[in-house]
């Protein structure tokens, strides 16, 4: 809310400066009259008197109760300033709100403008309401607004007739729902102000004097002679249904019209009714007189019942038409706030033109009760536009987390602060298990690393084994080929006289071999060897047999050999 310009505006309540004022300024006094909840001024009334500055003249019964209104508040003033505990003094302030031009005429406040005053006329629905402990809606608008204006924080709200023993007073504290309906309602207002179009208000309908039907006469002379004036009734009937009788109301006078020629229809079947009456009562039996008056009868019957049901049906169509004609309305300022939107969030808004319109009986206040109802329901729906504003401005700051919010269309009819409370939960959410998934990824390509890097290490570890199993096992040959050693294998073997018992050994690799260097450098025989079975050997070693794999046999030797090369290079 922007407040700009406030300043205290230097005139007298109910002086011409005044009224000048007010004219153009949206007065605190005017909030209920605005919102459609005043008892004296109606929203469609106070948008025509903006308008066309054409304010109703104050006749001297209101200029009245006027003085007396403003006689009964300065006597109330001391009162209020002993509950209070303050001095007042009246003032009309004005401000700027929201580039809104708004006014309010305070009928006291104090001087640190902390305490205001309010002070009305006491009635009996407005003692009921005291005394029950509540202050009627009606007036709650119009001390928000000198809230708002001024600045206080609560307003002593009095009534009273000049009497202390029957005044009655409540504090008002400022309500922020009022005062958004407030602020919201003179946004609206302002806008229908700006697309007024002057209709002149028709006066109010009264019906047309009807020239009655001729009286009906029927006389019955001596020798039974029947003298009546059928003819000139049938004539001047005739006339009335077929030229006066109104088939088409439109207006509220035509409606008044037809009314009022129901009635004279209703009239002449009375009076046909109570000339057969007189006849028969003068003769016992007149055939001829009541066919005719039976024919009549029906005539005036027919057309007064037919003229009721039109009468009732046109109501009908007119009510259902500008209660339609509200619909409508609605329905097109939602389309252009979802145009403003750029989407169709506008959910639908509650309007209740049928039930505003109950017990309406005239085309102006019809109109005015869908007019009302049709603003407040404006209001309803720019209050939700412009929080879908808002919060469309807080997912868009959010934009980067978009797919978090496919149920935006949803989101958006939120209040402001859930919504933000919504979006810092799920981009929470989202990052908390993105960073155990990173944390899962990580410790993946880790372990993964690590067990490439194991086999590495282990292909590696293989291929010196192999590369120093080859070395070994060249230079072993190479220092036999040399020495003339001898080994033998298979059934050449000489065998070991007396070999201990057989025993399964663990042959050592080339890197961890050891051998008694001091047997190995005489160069005595190391070892024997012999096939046992296929894939199996029998090794023997100075008097004890050792039984193994062909591969752990090959494996020996070949540390054997690089062993007697590290002795003999030791030697």
């Amino acid at each position: 809310m922007n407040i700009k310009n406030k300043r205290l505006v230097s005139c007298i309540q109910g002086s011409p400066e005044w009224h000048q004022h007010r004219a153009t300024a949206f007065n605190a006094s005017e909030a209920a009259a605005m919102l459609g909840v005043s008892s004296y001024v109606t929203r469609s009334e106070l948008l025509r008197q903006k308008a066309t500055g054409d304010v109703p003249e104050v006749d001297e019964a209101t200029q009245r109760r006027f003085d007396k209104g403003h006689e009964y508040e300065a006597i109330a003033r001391p009162w209020a300033e002993e509950i209070i505990g303050d001095t007042l003094y009246p003032v009309v302030l004005a401000a700027d709100v929201d580039d809104l031009p708004l006014s309010a005429s305070l009928d006291g406040l104090t001087m640190l403008e902390n305490v205001a005053f309010e002070h009305k006329t006491l009635n009996e629905k407005l003692a009921a309401a005291l005394d029950a402990g509540t202050i009627p809606d009606e007036y709650k608008p119009q001390m928000e607004q000198a809230l708002l204006i001024s600045g206080a924080d609560k307003c002593l709200f009095m009534a009273s007739d000049g009497n202390r023993d029957t005044m009655r007073h409540a504090w008002y504290e400022s309500d922020t729902a009022v005062r958004a309906k407030v602020l919201a309602g003179w946004a609206q207002f302002n806008t229908d102000l700006a697309n007024y179009v002057h209709v002149e208000p028709a006066p109010k309908a009264v019906a047309a004097p009807v020239l009655d039907l001729p009286a009906v006469s029927v006389q019955v002379t001596g020798s039974i002679t029947i003298a009546d004036n059928f003819k000139a009734f049938e004539t001047a009937l005739t006339d009335f249904i077929g030229n006066r009788l109104i088939r088409e109301p439109k207006t509220d006078q035509d409606f008044a019209d037809l009314d009022s020629q129901i009635k004279t229809l209703k009239k002449a079947e009375d009076a046909l009714q109570k000339a057969e009456a007189a006849v028969v009562a003068q003769v016992a039996s007149i055939d001829t007189m009541k066919r005719t008056k039976d024919m009549l009868y029906k005539l005036t019957r027919d057309n007064r019942l037919m003229a009721e049901k039109l009468l009732e049906s046109e109501k009908t169509r007119r009510r259902v038409e500008i209660q339609e004609g509200g619909k409508k309305a609605l329905a097109d300022h939602i389309s252009a706030l979802n145009t403003r939107l750029g989407k169709p969030y506008m959910p639908a808004i509650a309007a209740d033109f049928v039930g505003v319109t109950k017990g309406k009986r005239t085309i102006i206040t019809l109109q005015d009760a869908v007019d009302t109802e049709l603003a407040r329901a404006k209001i309803a729906a720019n209050e939700i536009a412009d929080r879908i504003d808002l919060n469309l401005k807080a997912l868009r700051e959010a934009s980067s987390y978009n797919f978090l919010f496919h149920d935006a269309s949803q989101l958006v009819l939120k209040a402001n602060d859930d919504l933000q409370n919504v979006i810092k939960a799920r981009i929470a959410e989202h990052k908390e298990a993105e960073d155990k998934r990173l944390e899962a990824e990580q410790a993946r390509i880790r372990a993964e690393e690590e067990r490439k890097a194991a086999e590495k290490l282990e292909q590696e570890r293989q291929r010196i084994r192999q590369e120093e199993e080859t070395k070994a096992k060249a230079e072993q040959e190479r220092i036999a080929a040399q020495n003339g050693e001898r080994v033998t294998m298979g059934s050449t073997a000489e065998p070991i006289q007396q070999p201990q018992p057989a025993q399964n050994i663990h042959i050592p690799d080339t890197a961890s071999a050891k051998v008694d260097n001091g047997a190995l450098a005489a160069g005595e025989l190391i070892y024997t060897a012999r096939s046992i079975a296929p894939g199996r050997v029998a090794v023997v070693m100075g008097n004890t047999e050792y039984r193994m794999s062909a591969e752990d046999a090959e494996r020996l030797r070949s540390a054997l050999g690089a062993a007697v090369l590290t002795a003999r290079a030791a030697a």
